[in-house]
């Protein structure tokens, strides 16, 4: 406890310096504390932006605007145009480069407009050891990482997101749709918007952490060992309705966070080599 103690001091001494601050925020349980700490500490010289694109759930930004207000930050949503960008809709490995880069140049211009000196994002010390490759991105653009220079982990930033009694504290990591797709397929606004179908319906039926992964006309819907028995029991139902969106074949498997990572670590290292 006394070394979460001093991580939150720290954390709060590194954002003091920076006087302002626009936070790229998500509505991640990631970025919610960072915004929260920052608009603190900062007595609200702090700006939240969100991205809006076809790869975001409706669900997620609806989210975020409810929580940047619960905090009481300033809050941008802007468009992002990812999807008109053939080298992110041809799906490599490194997609989340093109999406990033493309969110890091629009709040770049929005920081010279505001005049506002600092970017941050809600890259942890975890983070650094999964596949990221919007780290490069924010490299390029400068963006900094508060959580991470604190050496805040994601147990950590839970910890104290509870603490600080942010609603979200326990909330599921929640990628954008377009990781649903494996890497070398074809993103599409109609697979996307399918995905956003398929997976707005599941979680109508209380199943909050899950994932419907996109292959052609199978979709494998992932999701926690407690939740299997639910999808078991509802299946003629849940068969039936993703028959009605576009899917013929349904997969079932338990939920393994990232699990399309494991194939692009694979394919980077034979690459490099």
């Amino acid at each position: 406890m006394k070394e979460l103690e001093y991580k939150y001091k720290n954390l709060k001494s590194i954002i003091r310096k920076l006087r302002t601050l626009i936070v790229a925020f998500s509505g991640g349980i990631d970025s919610a504390l960072l915004l929260k700490v920052a608009n603190d500490t900062l007595e609200g010289q702090v700006l939240a932006v969100t991205a809006d694109s076809p790869s975001i759930p409706r669900r997620e930004l609806e989210q975020a605007k409810r929580i940047a207000k619960n905090i009481g930050a300033r809050h941008l949503i802007i468009q992002t145009d990812e999807t008109r960008n053939g080298n992110y809709m041809i799906n490599p490995f490194n997609r989340c480069y093109f999406c990033k880069s493309e969110l890091y140049s629009k709040l770049l211009e929005i920081a010279m407009r505001e005049k506002i000196k600092y970017i941050a994002n809600g890259t942890n010390l975890d983070d650094l050891e999964d596949f990221r490759p919007g780290l490069k991105a924010a490299q390029e653009y400068q963006i900094i990482s508060p959580l991470k220079d604190a050496n805040l982990t994601k147990n950590d930033i839970r910890a104290l997101a509870k603490r600080s009694n942010l609603e979200i504290w326990d909330k599921p990591a929640s990628p954008c749709l377009s990781s649903r797709i494996p890497y070398g397929q074809e993103i599409t606004l109609q697979k996307l918007a399918i995905i956003e179908e398929a997976e707005d319906f599941l979680k109508d039926m209380g199943i909050e952490e899950l994932r419907v992964r996109h292959f052609g006309k199978k979709a494998r819907i992932e999701v926690n060992k407690k939740n299997l028995n639910t999808i078991n029991e509802f299946f003629p139902f849940i068969d039936n309705k993703f028959k009605t969106i576009g899917f013929d074949e349904i997969e079932l498997k338990e939920f393994k966070s990232g699990s399309l990572n494991t194939f692009s670590k694979l394919d980077l290292q034979n690459k490099t080599k």
